[in-house]
């Protein structure tokens, strides 16, 4: 996130967008309730477009997430109010089934070549009516554990520290020194081997500026637990492990390299030997696993299935990737960036809802961000050329 002057102005952009909104709700946007309800009720748009920043990267685009949601939720609702399954099976039923799904399209995409946007447009419409045969009436979902897991926190072991989470702060700290390790660990690695880094006082500043950040959402967490069990929601901790693996995966492995290679130039990795079409494939079929977990997560917080749920889904997800600085034109994107653009996305929802602004106008200003970030992107491309 920290790494270049692009992914520094996002990260800039997400902080004024938050200012200008805990002046505009007269300071309650920032309240420790309203911050963890901020992650759990756009926890489908930060899973969802950890994915779509692959397919992207990689030139395609999925307009099916959003029937896929509503699907996939009416099978897990349907299984556990009908068929007697408990929380867990339902999960890995969901899981499964979202498995199937990626993998249905990544072969009409990778193995046929039907073009993604055709595919998944097929996809919408094709999930969306078997949503509304599976759950055309709303299935309620009375689990109480899986039910905890868009609400709940997780347990704070070691009790309260005063007023304080103690998980909160440990899990803020461990962030803090991991953050400081990255970016000095970065910069030595870039001098050893003689690459040119930025200025010491630079880094610091990044540093500082990070740490605060933070720290500062640390103490929001731990406040929550004034008013509520407290602490770190379990969708945050869920977020956690996904963005790390999948930064891991995109840019430490030889398959996050295939994919930003069949990104920047397709006919340039058929030549220096990639598998495009292995790769393509399992760009859908990782869609697919977390379009499942975004469906998991939704059922969830809602406690019922509709086959109106996840209506848009795609073009949250979409437009997080397109403000976290993914090109247009793919072989760019981060999942730092694609989160910041999320974060952005849902401070957007969450501060209009909470200024009681009409949903028409909610969708209104997101799509002027969306071009404007598409815009923005445009004319830095052309200024460099």
């Amino acid at each position: 996130l920290l790494g270049n002057a692009r992914s520094c102005g996002i990260f800039f952009a997400l902080v004024v967008v938050i200012i200008v909104f805990q002046i505009l709700t007269g300071g309650r946007l920032l309240n420790p309730n309203n911050v963890v309800a901020l992650f759990q009720q756009n926890a489908y748009v930060l899973i969802a477009a950890i994915g779509m920043l692959m397919v992207i990267i990689a030139t395609h685009i999925d307009l099916s997430v959003g029937s896929v949601v509503a699907f996939i939720g009416g099978v897990g609702a349907l299984a556990m109010k009908n068929w007697g399954l408990n929380w867990f099976l339902a999960i890995v039923l969901m899981i499964v089934i979202g498995l199937a799904i990626g993998a249905w399209h990544g072969f009409w995409v990778a193995y046929v070549g039907v073009p993604g946007f055709v595919t998944t447009l097929g996809g919408m419409l094709i999930f969306r009516g078997l949503a509304t045969v599976v759950a055309g009436e709303s299935i309620p979902v009375s689990d109480p554990t899986f039910r905890a897991i868009s609400k709940d926190y997780l347990p704070n072991v070691l009790g309260f520290w005063g007023d304080f989470s103690s998980n909160a702060i440990i899990v803020g700290v461990v962030a803090i020194v991991l953050v400081i390790w990255m970016q000095l660990h970065k910069r030595n690695n870039a001098i050893k081997n003689g690459l040119p880094v930025q200025p010491m006082s630079f880094v610091v500043l990044k540093l500082v500026i990070a740490v605060a950040a933070i720290a500062y959402v640390t103490y929001l967490l731990a406040c929550s637990g004034n008013a509520t069990q407290g602490g770190i929601p379990i969708v945050m901790l869920i977020i956690g492990v996904l963005i790390g693996v999948y930064w891991f995966a995109l840019n430490r492995t030889v398959y996050g390299r295939n994919v930003y290679a069949v990104g920047g130039n397709r006919k340039a990795a058929i030549l220096s030997g990639i598998d495009t079409k292995a790769t393509d494939f399992k760009i859908f079929l990782n869609m697919g696993f977390l379009t499942s977990i975004a469906a998991v997560i939704t059922l969830s917080r809602l406690a019922s299935a509709t086959a109106q749920t996840g209506m848009e889904f795609e073009m949250d997800a979409i437009a997080a990737c397109f403000i976290g600085g993914t090109a247009v034109t793919g072989g760019i994107g981060t999942i730092p960036g694609a989160m910041v653009g999320a974060l952005i996305m849902g401070v957007l929802n969450q501060g209009l809802s909470i200024m009681g602004v009409d949903a028409a106008w909610v969708k209104t200003i997101k799509g002027l961000v969306v071009i404007a970030a598409v815009a923005y992107d445009l004319v830095s491309k052309r200024k460099k050329g």
